[in-house]
């Protein structure tokens, strides 16, 4: 919206009111990204902060709280947790929905991208906010049935690449193959549906892997700070067609408001972290883990560079292979020897160093470090190419 304001001291000009043009000049600033994104973060921040306690409330007079045990108090031996998460409302992701959708309502130009951006945010979010329900409602830490989760996640990746594919002016984002290191794109027989598949494992992979890494206080919203941090980097590099030549990346008209949205999705992260960082006061739940992690995909995919997320998403990556060694090898040994065999002491990852005797704050702060290490690595991939 107010990107739309910068637009008011031309047509007054325009139409003869010099003297109104000049005194509304100021809002000329609005034009640039840079200011926008700013504004963007500051504002999503500042609502979390303001709606923060009130959301927390409703979901306690609700009783939307977790009382049931977690899977790692469950399995035992956390004797380096200090407080259990029974009685923590849930659906704290709602917070951050809201803030992220108001603020780029508010700071962004509307375009494609953020239409297609937005959409998935909505659509996990309804899809997590279900599951955390079922959840919560019947206190059976299950919820819905994941073939329904992938179902839905399956099918807004497919949509999404092949809108893309057939899309007059942004089929290469799915024609055309781009990786890490290599300053030129990859085109050969077939790639279409080679980049449908990518497209896809990004959103669905990405959407899974946050909603993994989410088990100890503040650890999937900080490591999805971190990389929406780069992100922030490589929209605006996307979206500037001088700065796209001289890095060799490809240049994607539009994608610059994808800045903004990603700017949007710190503040609100922020605003996030200040009530679910140890103790958490709420969880965010599938609703934010399963919107933020696909959202994440779809930024990737709509910049062309599905691989860096990869990359910067390294501990999500982590914490997705852990629960597939452990899955694939217990179910292995169990068909092999009749009793089930771990790799893991417990998966998710960060599970197994808590049963190594790891507090909490430990295991998050160390995953921020290794999280900020793969941030690097990925804004690395600019010049080394």
């Amino acid at each position: 919206m107010f990107f739309y304001l910068s637009q008011a001291p031309q047509w007054l000009a325009e139409n003869g009111h010099t003297a109104w043009a000049d005194w509304l000049s100021f809002l000329r600033v609005f034009q640039y990204i840079t200011f926008r994104t700013a504004g963007a973060a500051v504002t999503a921040l500042l609502f979390c902060w303001w709606f923060g306690p009130k959301i927390i409330s409703l979901l306690k007079r609700l009783k939307f709280d977790q009382n049931y045990k977690d899977k790692a108090e469950e399995a035992g031996g956390l004797d380096a947790r200090v407080l259990s998460k029974r009685g923590t409302p849930s659906m704290g992701g709602i917070m951050i929905v809201l803030a992220l959708d108001v603020t780029v309502l508010l700071w962004a130009k509307w375009n494609e991208f953020l239409a297609l951006s937005l959409m998935s945010v909505v659509v996990l979010a309804a899809l997590g906010f279900y599951d955390d329900w079922v959840k919560l409602t019947k206190q059976d830490k299950a919820g819905i049935h994941s073939k329904v989760k992938l179902v839905v996640q399956l099918a807004l990746g497919l949509f999404i690449g092949v809108y893309l594919w057939h899309h007059p002016t942004k089929s290469d984002l799915v024609g055309k193959l781009v990786v890490p290191f290599y300053s030129g794109e990859i085109v050969f027989a077939g790639v279409g549906f080679v980049g449908l598949l990518i497209t896809t494992a990004a959103i669905v992979g990405s959407s899974n892997a946050v909603n993994l890494t989410d088990g100890l206080d503040g650890l999937a919203i900080g490591c999805t700070l971190i990389v929406t941090f780069v992100f922030i980097i490589f929209t605006y590099i996307a979206g500037n067609k001088i700065m796209a030549e001289y890095l060799r990346v490809p240049y994607v008209e539009g994608a610059g408001e994808l800045t903004v949205f990603c700017a949007a999705m710190v503040g609100a992260g922020l605003g996030f972290l200040w009530f679910n960082c140890h103790p958490a006061q709420v969880f965010m739940g599938d609703t934010g883990s399963l919107a933020l992690g696909g959202v994440l995909g779809v930024i990737a995919v709509l910049i062309h560079q599905p691989f860096v997320l990869v990359i910067a998403g390294g501990v999500f990556v982590l914490e997705a292979i852990s629960v597939l060694i452990q899955t694939g090898w217990f179910k292995h040994t169990r068909r092999k020897y009749g009793e089930g065999q771990r790799v893991f002491l417990m998966a998710p990852l960060h599970h197994h160093f808590e049963k190594k005797g790891w507090y909490e704050s430990q295991v998050v702060v160390r995953f921020y470090i290794l999280g900020i290490l793969f941030a690097v690595l990925a804004l690395s991939t600019l010049k080394l190419r």
